[in-house]
């Protein structure tokens, strides 16, 4: 069984670590560190169950803002994870072609539903785009060789870079694209995500969820986030140029980057248990991986919290 390691965890840290969750400074799950503002919302999105109004206009907002072809489909859900475990029925059970190293939760999934993984060829292709954790950019031409039956494109953190997206590509009939609202949002609490492909597709999806799936708060911060584009075009100028920042602190201390996104950088160093020892040591979580002793990924501190980073290092 595909062990299912990920960032967060800061409990357990406190546990080792000692201080309090608002005194640690947590760069583990590369998550939008500067939240979309939230604000007031109606009180019967609490108090009433979701109309097809709002999912709806939740709908429309996602069509609009990821360019989705008019004949998709659009299901949304309550967070990426809830549909990447649902995936493994949309075919019959079979082999699946994930490329590793990559977000291990896809494998996880299909391996629970009695899928055989590997890394080339199957029926199913999965490709994390851009690939976590070391940010890598799926090609077109990359996607066409093999032509499995079906190809899941996690885009999860494609938001930082939409003209790297693969929308198009659901009209061919036999991809799914998945886009999460934690990640460039910031609003991982609100549980919502999206998959978007032919009706064929998503129906099974639909129904596998069941009704009113999306809560009434996220629904409606979900619809307006989406329509705010200026917001969106802003967060990206900030997020490159705080990754950036990022960058040039942690040459300072030999690290070399191997990759990332905009949201969380991956590098090289000497000994990644070590370096997350002693960044814990001034309540810093970062992100180690079981299959490399040497790959350590961060994500951006908040713009109050950089001195907290800088002292740690």
């Amino acid at each position: 069984m595909n062990t299912r390691d990920h960032g967060g965890g800061i409990d357990a840290a406190i546990a080792e670590y000692g201080g309090t969750r608002t005194g640690w400074l947590d760069l583990s799950t590369g998550i939008n560190p500067l939240p979309y503002p939230v604000g007031r919302f109606a009180q019967d999105a609490w108090t009433a169950l979701p109309d097809q109004g709002a999912f709806d206009a939740l709908e429309t907002a996602a069509r609009q803002f990821w360019n989705i072809p008019p004949k998709a489909a659009v299901l949304a859900a309550p967070g990426a994870s809830a549909l990447i475990a649902r995936l493994p029925m949309v075919r019959p059970v079979g082999a699946v072609e994930i490329q590793t190293p990559t977000y291990n939760e896809h494998a996880a999934a299909f391996e629970a539903a009695g899928w055989q993984t590997s890394t080339v060829g199957g029926a199913v292709r999965v490709a994390v785009h851009p690939n976590n954790p070391d940010g890598r950019l799926w090609q077109a031409a990359d996607l066409a060789q093999g032509a499995p039956a079906l190809t899941i494109i996690d885009e999860s953190f494609c938001d930082i870079t939409p003209d790297a997206s693969h929308i198009d590509r659901v009209t061919d009939g036999n991809t799914i694209v998945l886009k999460s609202f934690g990640k460039f949002w910031g609003l991982a609490g609100l549980r919502l995500g999206f998959a978007i492909g032919a009706p064929a597709l998503i129906d099974p999806l639909r129904s596998a969820l069941g009704p009113w799936q999306v809560s009434g708060p996220a629904l409606e911060i979900g619809t307006t986030a989406l329509r705010d584009v200026a917001w969106a075009q802003k967060t990206r100028q900030r997020l490159t140029q705080d990754a950036a920042r990022l960058d040039a602190l942690m040459t300072t201390t030999e690290a070399k980057l191997v990759g990332g996104t905009p949201l969380f950088r991956l590098y090289h160093v000497a000994d990644a248990a070590a370096l997350q020892h002693r960044l814990a040591q001034h309540h810093v979580w970062s992100r180690i991986f079981p299959y490399s002793r040497n790959w350590i990924r961060l994500g951006l501190p908040a713009p109050d919290r950089w001195a907290q980073q800088e002292a740690a290092l």
